[in-house]
């Protein structure tokens, strides 16, 4: 049993650095045990039976899905609220939440760990899943939301590793520049970085 909240996190993943920039957005105190997924610590081993990472623990309690995780942080730490209160637009985020978990994150896990041949395909999926983003960034401030939200903490992670994947945004794509600009200086986004991932890119100026 652990007394303090203690994330079990990658040095480098976008799951993982979406609940660090939950962590980071709440505010919460909370030790961070980096882990390397290919040797990990016997605890890991004895708390959570898929080996997976992230895995958050807190006294009894062992959570080890990043859409679980995130919704008990939001729920268990309520301000600032990183869910619309309304149901409609509740709904609308977790379906974001589905098709960033669904479509964009396999694909940069290809582009960083598959084939040659298999990480050209995903880098081109992600052009194309970046492109058809773009309206998106119209609609609010941030992601389909006036205020940050879980669904932001997903796709911030993802879009700071596309250049280091070598997949550029769009030339047409100003909304989507503008918001990636803004969410790389958010003060959340800074703290939720790994050295390793400070490395993937410079933060703008």
């Amino acid at each position: 049993m652990r007394n303090t909240l203690t994330l079990f996190s990658s040095t480098d993943d976008v799951t993982s650095h979406r609940v660090r920039m939950v962590l980071a957005a709440k505010g919460v105190a909370y030790d961070l045990v980096l882990v390397d997924p290919a040797n990990p610590p016997e605890d890991l081993l004895d708390l959570n039976p898929y080996q997976s990472l992230p895995t958050l623990v807190e006294r009894e309690l062992v959570l080890y899905s990043p859409g679980v995780v995130g919704e008990y942080l939001d729920e268990r730490y309520p301000h600032p609220p990183l869910m619309p209160i309304d149901p409609l637009g509740r709904a609308r985020l977790r379906l974001a939440l589905v098709r960033l978990e669904q479509d964009w994150v396999p694909q940069i896990h290809v582009a960083t760990h598959g084939s040659k041949s298999q990480a050209e395909a995903a880098r081109k999926r992600l052009r194309e899943l970046v492109a058809q983003s773009v309206p998106l960034f119209k609609v609010a401030k941030f992601f389909l939301n006036p205020e940050i939200s879980l669904a932001d903490c997903a796709l911030v992670p993802i879009l700071w590793r596309l250049q280091s994947l070598g997949v550029a945004l769009p030339k047409d794509g100003k909304p989507l520049e503008d918001y990636v600009n803004r969410m790389f200086r958010h003060p959340a986004f800074v703290r939720s970085l790994t050295d390793a991932e400070r490395k993937l890119r410079d933060l703008p100026a």
